[in-house]
């Protein structure tokens, strides 16, 4: 993406400089609609680790370039690209960045095209990151009083229903899960259950199970319990009605430890992650499962931090 010094002339270098000045431009966008999955990722990343090297950007505006290269990985593993051909990408695009000179004339004209694209990103509130069977709202809106959803999906298990995701006020938000139970009964204790990446480094996608359009039923795309690891939720407490589910009128929130969300930014977009809600009933505990998709949680995580200011 960034070309080399040479003896070609200027001619060849201009040209080059408009193509990379082009993509940096396409980098920083939401959408995908041009160019192929694995070349966006890899511009994105060329320019993530540029402005890692040689501190391009604000915080703000590396924020952004940061959601924009989540969604181009995600977008590219939903295409079929494995995580391991993936990660030699990555490693193409750092390489790449690595030999390109801080001061140099075409990383200039790149980086300036980036900032321009900022602009309009900015002024985004709310974006909606599709998955393959479930979605990401976000919504850069914060009150000073009234803890809002920040990032979250809605999911339904049985008479029961979820919110998942971040929410707070103006301060950094947490991991939260909060549901409603139809029957009334409350759970004494909730746990986040997620792939072991020590144990199972790939996702489990069960294409046998799948069903019209090759698409996957959420608990198809968890792995076995044998191969995952669980995240006990370290408060419980009655949330504010502005984080019930749709359509009810009482829940019970639990909240998980702020590492989990770095956690979940690292899993495979394509797979999902479990919330168990345990029960205690006589000598027995019984538990009620929900699902979450991954998908694009790592751009959305980046796209609030991108409206920090």
């Amino acid at each position: 993406m960034f070309p080399e010094r040479d003896a070609a002339g200027p001619r060849r270098r201009s040209s080059q400089s408009r193509a990379l000045a082009l993509a940096a431009a396409i980098a920083t966008l939401p959408g995908f609609a041009h160019a192929a999955a694995v070349d966006n990722y890899y511009e994105r990343a060329v320019m993530s680790a540029a402005n890692q090297r040689c501190g391009l950007f604000p915080a703000n505006l590396a924020s952004a370039l940061g959601a924009a290269e989540a969604q181009a990985r995600g977008a590219a593993l939903r295409s079929g690209l494995s995580s391991a051909t993936l990660a030699q990408v990555g490693e193409r695009a750092r390489d790449q960045a690595a030999r390109t000179a801080c001061n140099s004339a075409d990383l200039a004209v790149a980086a300036g095209r980036v900032r321009s694209a900022f602009e309009g990103y900015a002024r985004l509130y709310q974006m909606t990151f599709a998955g393959d069977a479930a979605s990401w709202k976000a919504d850069r809106a914060a009150s000073a009083n009234i803890r809002r959803w920040r990032l979250y999906q809605p999911s339904k298990f049985g008479w029961d229903t979820m919110i998942f995701g971040l929410a707070g006020r103006t301060e950094p938000p947490a991991m939260f899960a909060v549901a409603n139970f139809n029957d009334g009964v409350i759970p004494y204790a909730a746990r986040l259950v997620v792939r072991d990446v020590a144990r199972a480094p790939d996702p489990f996608l069960n294409f046998l199970h799948a069903g019209a359009g090759g698409r996957l039923a959420m608990a198809d795309r968890m792995p076995p319990r044998s191969a995952t690891r669980s995240i006990l939720a370290e408060a419980r407490g009655a949330p504010n009605a502005e984080l019930y589910p749709a359509g009810t009128q009482s829940a019970v929130a639990f909240r998980f430890p702020a590492w989990a969300m770095d956690t979940l930014a690292g899993l495979d977009p394509r797979e999902v992650v479990a919330v168990d809600f345990l029960f205690a009933s006589g000598a027995d505990e019984t538990v009620r499962t929900a699902y979450v998709e991954v998908g694009d949680f790592a751009a959305g995580r980046a796209f609030l931090a991108a409206g920090q200011r």
